[in-house]
C-alpha cells in the first residue's frame, strides 16, 4: 500500500474516532490491522500510529502485546 494511501486511512479512521468515539474497540482493531500489514510488507511502522495502538489498548484496559 503507497504511503499516501495509509495517510488517507488514518485520517479517516481518526475522523471516525472523533465522531464516533464509542466504537473505539472496531477503530483499535482497525489500527492494528493497518499496522500488522505494514509489518507484513517489511514496512517501518508509523511512530504515531503505534502510540495510538497503544494508547487505545491503556484506554480500553486492554492487554499490551508485548512490543
Amino acid at each position: 500500500m503507497p504511503f499516501e494511501d495509509l495517510k488517507v486511512r488514518m485520517r479517516m479512521l481518526l475522523e471516525e474516532m472523533t465522531h464516533q468515539p464509542e466504537d473505539l474497540h472496531e477503530l483499535h482493531a482497525e489500527i492494528r490491522e493497518e499496522l500488522a500489514g505494514l509489518r507484513a510488507q517489511g514496512l517501518p511502522e508509523p511512530e504515531d500510529l503505534a502510540d495510538l495502538e497503544k494508547a487505545l489498548e491503556e484506554r480500553l484496559n486492554l492487554p499490551n502485546k508485548g512490543k
